[in-house]
């Protein structure tokens, strides 16, 4: 993707279709909703785990893992969740988490997530990059958590030393042997294909408009699933602000180039 001079026909898009065929495509905006599901992200550690392995978007059943040892990686909500589903299943889950749990009185309702995306706005206007939830507000202590933390299920192992060929050392000098790996450790945004507009600042982040759609070096250009719109909700909104200030700023339909 590259970008005119012609206020007409900003982009040069070249996508490649189903059919495999490349096409190219001259437009006056660009939509980018890649969010982030196909960049799940898992941190490296030193030694070699030869069990399965898994990441947020790949979770089956709990039930799949039902007598088995998991270890579950993350200090977020779906971490949190990850290991009390499994723990139903009859599992023995084991969490894992680089700080210790923060956990909140704060309700985990609509006003909590509000809260949520006014603090990662307040970082994409400011070009800084988004970051996770948990970073953001810590974990609510919702009623359905209550149980596990009673029964010490809940309870963090702390961080990860290395792995092993059949499980886990940690921090604190203890092992255990794991049959299976749940990396709840969060997504990074999809936005490697707009690097030849150079849309990053120096921060590492990219710079949002209030309306947090619109990318301030590059006009034209909006962006779904990024920072505050990362969420369901979020998106959803972010969908018809960004459609509706493409609509604004276009002059005339797409040209298909080539192809």
């Amino acid at each position: 993707m590259s970008q005119r001079k012609s206020d007409r026909f900003r982009f040069l898009v070249r996508a490649q279709h189903p059919d495999g065929v490349i096409r190219t495509y001259r437009t006056g905006a660009v939509i980018s909703g890649t969010g982030t599901w196909d960049r799940p992200y898992v941190p490296w550690y030193p030694g070699q785990f030869l069990g399965r392995q898994l990441t947020t978007r790949d979770f089956p059943e709990p039930r799949d893992f039902a007598g088995q040892n998991v270890l579950v990686v993350g200090g977020g909500i779906s971490a949190v969740e990850f290991v009390i589903l499994l723990d139903e299943a009859g599992a023995r889950p084991i969490w894992s988490t680089r700080t210790p749990p923060r956990w909140r009185d704060s309700p985990f309702d609509v006003t909590w997530g509000r809260d949520v995306e006014r603090r990662v706005a307040e970082r994409t206007r400011a070009g800084l990059p988004p970051l996770s939830v948990v970073a953001t507000t810590g974990l609510p202590r919702h009623s359905r958590f209550e149980p596990a933390l009673q029964a010490g299920v809940l309870t963090s192992r702390g961080p990860i030393s290395r792995l092993t060929a059949g499980g886990v050392e940690f921090v604190d000098g203890t092992t255990e042997a794991v049959d299976a790996i749940i990396w709840a450790t969060g997504f990074r945004h999809s936005i490697g294909h707009l690097a030849p507009l150079r849309v990053r600042e120096s921060t590492g982040g990219v710079l949002m408009a209030d309306d947090d759609v619109s990318v301030v070096k590059v006009p034209g250009l909006f962006l779904v699933g990024y920072g505050r719109s990362a969420s369901t909700l979020g998106a959803t909104r972010a969908g018809r602000r960004a459609a509706q200030a493409a609509v604004r700023v276009t002059v005339g339909d797409p040209e298909l180039v080539l192809g």
